[in-house]
């Protein structure tokens, strides 16, 4: 078989001058978190587009849509307890009133209760 008879042909126009072979492994790229978090970032400047950043990184615009969805999510390093509540402090006991001369003279007014 001679190289002519390998040639590939396009519709009987001739044959065809340029075809690409991809000799790559076929994997999608790998993006380190810090690389993505300067992308969303970028994404978030004022006069910036999701669009236009993500073209300008070879990206669909739902892959950096989804990067900026993900950044808002709480990170799963942090038990969501820990995001949401705040210790608290728990005193033994509570101080009494301090009643006033005016109160034990007939005012009518009622001293406070400990809640």
């Amino acid at each position: 078989m001679t190289i002519s008879e390998l040639t590939l042909k396009s519709n009987d126009l001739g044959p065809v001058r340029r075809f690409e072979v991809f000799t790559g492994s076929g994997r999608r790229r790998e993006w380190p978190p810090e690389e993505k978090a300067r992308i969303v970032a970028e994404s978030y400047e004022a006069g910036e587009t999701v669009c236009a950043v993500a073209r300008r990184y070879a990206l669909s615009p739902q892959q950096l849509f989804a990067w900026r969805r993900a950044a808002r999510q709480p990170s799963a390093e942090a038990p969501a307890s820990e995001s949401l509540f705040v210790p608290a402090v728990v005193a033994a006991s509570l101080p009494e009133p301090v009643r006033s001369a005016q109160d034990d003279h007939g005012s009518r007014r009622r001293s406070a209760t400990p809640a």
